[in-house]
Parts: structure tokens; C-alpha cells; sequence
């Protein structure tokens, strides 16, 4: 003799849990000497571009393969004339969504100089303590004005 199973027909679906798709978008990019950054000056000439005529703060990413090859950069705050707010889970995001092995921060100064301030240099610790938990080296932050750049690993990391 068969058991008769009782289904409860009070319990109501009141809320559905959303599902998302994680998906990276390529955008048209532009010309480089060179796919593989081998050092500062090599970064901050694939990277000039992204901030020409830029009259406010930018930060980007640099996103590298296991050879240093760029793999794309990704634009992750755009502030004012003196500031530019950006929070280590927006510089890594793109990272992991790219399978970087490596990443390169740059923002610029509109003021033409690139000498960091306290901030940049607090920031540049937060992003390599959350590298290193993430697994992704940071290379480098550079800080780019009028025709000179600041180097953080070319320094010697302060900060």
C-alpha cells in the first residue's frame, strides 16, 4: 500500500531570489607602442592617452596577463579638479573579471604635478594589502602630470 505524501498549500512564494550575470563589455580601445609593460616609463606611455586633455582627476587600472602583456585598462573614477574618490573593490573588480595576473593603478594631477599627496600615498598601501590577499601583484601606481610622472615602485613604495 502506497504512502500519501500531504503538501503543506499554505506556504506562499512571496520573494524571489534575482540571479545575475557577471559580464565584461570590450569597448574600443586605441593604439600602443607595445602590449607588454616592462617598467614605468613603458606603463605611463601606454597609458598617457587615457587622460589627454583631461581638465579633473582620473584613476584607471591596468589589467596584465602572467607575461606582463596588457590585457585591457578599465577607467574607475573620474573626480574633480583635486580629487578623485576610489575604493580598493572597484580597482579590483575589473582585475578579477579580466583573470589579471598583475595590474598597474594610474591617475593623473590636472595640476601638472605629479608628487603625491597623502592620500595617494594611503591608498597605495590599501590597494597592495588588498592585492595581496586577492592574489594580484600590483606592479606599480603612477601619478602622471604635464611631462613628468611619479613612480611608487620606483620609489621604493612610501606609503
Amino acid at each position: 500500500m502506497a504512502k500519501s505524501v500531504s503538501v503543506n498549500h499554505s506556504l506562499s512564494v512571496s520573494y524571489r531570489v534575482p540571479c545575475y550575470r557577471i559580464s565584461l563589455v570590450r569597448e574600443p580601445g586605441y593604439p600602443t607602442p607595445s602590449r607588454t609593460i616592462t617598467d614605468s616609463q613603458s606603463a605611463a606611455l601606454a597609458l598617457r592617452p587615457l587622460f589627454e586633455g583631461l581638465d579633473r582627476e582620473q584613476f584607471a587600472v591596468c589589467c596584465l596577463d602572467a607575461k606582463h602583456a596588457i590585457i585591457g585598462v578599465n577607467i574607475v573614477s573620474t573626480g574633480s579638479l583635486t580629487l578623485c574618490i576610489v575604493h580598493p573593490r572597484e580597482v579590483f573588480k575589473p582585475a578579477i573579471l579580466m583573470n589579471a595576473c598583475a595590474l598597474i593603478c594610474v591617475h593623473n594631477h590636472p595640476s601638472g604635478d605629479p608628487t603625491p599627496s597623502q592620500e595617494d600615498q594611503v591608498l597605495t598601501a590599501r590597494l597592495r594589502t588588498a592585492a595581496d590577499h586577492l592574489g594580484i601583484t600590483v606592479l606599480d601606481h603612477l601619478i602622471l602630470g604635464d611631462e613628468r610622472l611619479y613612480s611608487f615602485a620606483d620609489q621604493g613604495w612610501p606609503g
